[in-house]
């Protein structure tokens, strides 16, 4: 306390000073029709910066709220678009155990689930992809994993109540059949453990017209994965000098650097395929 009367007493005159020139201000701006207009023109720029500078902290902190809400709204999306359905034959009579999507009998055959990423490598020789969605989430094993621009990132490899393991495409176990876009040969796309987003595509013949720039995408061959989905974008083709192949170097169309919200896919028509190709095999064993 002392201190504080210490100071007004050594600049008494200079706050006497500030006081007066601001009511001085007051007086002329109160009772200046131009000199207010002045005034508050300036104050309304001065809060409008203030205004935007705020909104952007805001908007900053809002941002995990606002990524929660896009992933969900696009889960509700992709699960409407027409190539996730089956119209099913109306040349003879079909009875449907599940409810149809519409009137027209269309039956759901892919869906999109969206999944917080936890963590995420991208270093290791296999990478593993952990997701905040498992069972209870009616996640399952071997489905396919996209990120948000339907770049392919992996396949569901482990499940628990609340969590669910992906092995992603930077993985050496991992192999997704593909194709090119512009010629439609089919191969499998591998990793071969040397630099992330670069992934290498096999088995395609040196009669093939491969060049720089050339899209590939899933095949459908699969169970796993919808017919075209992006898989990434030829950068180098070599022919392999041991065989009558090409070794073809892509691009990921997934970011693995920046993965925070992906989809799950399921396929409700897999168990059904899957199990004629067991009854298959079984026979031929047999």
């Amino acid at each position: 306390m002392r201190n504080i009367f210490l100071f007004i007493r050594r600049y008494f005159n200079f706050i006497v000073l500030v006081i007066l020139q601001i009511f001085c201000i007051y007086l002329i701006v109160h009772y200046n029709t131009y000199h207010n207009a002045v005034a508050s023109g300036f104050m309304n720029e001065v809060t409008g910066k203030i205004n935007t500078q705020y909104n952007k902290v805001d908007y900053y902190f809002q941002l995990k709220r606002t990524n929660e809400q896009l992933a969900k709204d696009n889960e509700r999306l992709r699960n409407q678009l027409a190539e996730n359905f089956d119209r099913p034959d109306t040349s003879a009579k079909i009875v449907i155990d599940s409810i149809p999507f519409d009137t027209s009998g269309n039956i759901r055959k892919w869906e999109y689930r969206a999944a917080k990423v936890v963590s995420s490598s991208i270093a290791a020789p296999n990478n593993f992809i952990v997701l905040r969605r498992g069972s209870a989430e009616h996640i399952k094993k071997d489905m396919g994993v996209v990120d948000p621009n339907n770049g392919v990132v992996g396949i569901v490899t482990d499940v628990s109540e609340h969590f669910s393991v992906v092995m992603s495409l930077l993985h050496k176990d991992s192999k997704i059949s593909a194709k090119l876009k512009k010629g439609g040969e089919a191969g499998q796309v591998m990793w071969d453990g040397k630099d992330p987003n670069r992934l290498s595509l096999t088995e395609i013949r040196k009669s093939a017209k491969v060049a720089k720039g050339d899209t590939l995408f899933t095949s459908g061959f699969t169970t796993t994965f919808p017919y075209g989905l992006m898989l990434g974008t030829v950068q180098e083709v070599v022919p392999e000098k041991s065989s009558n192949n090409f070794n073809i170097r892509i691009k990921s169309s997934a970011n693995f650097y920046n993965l925070q919200y992906v989809y799950v896919i399921e396929n409700y028509q897999s168990d059904e395929i899957n199990g004629l190709l067991k009854t298959a095999t079984n026979k031929t064993n047999n």
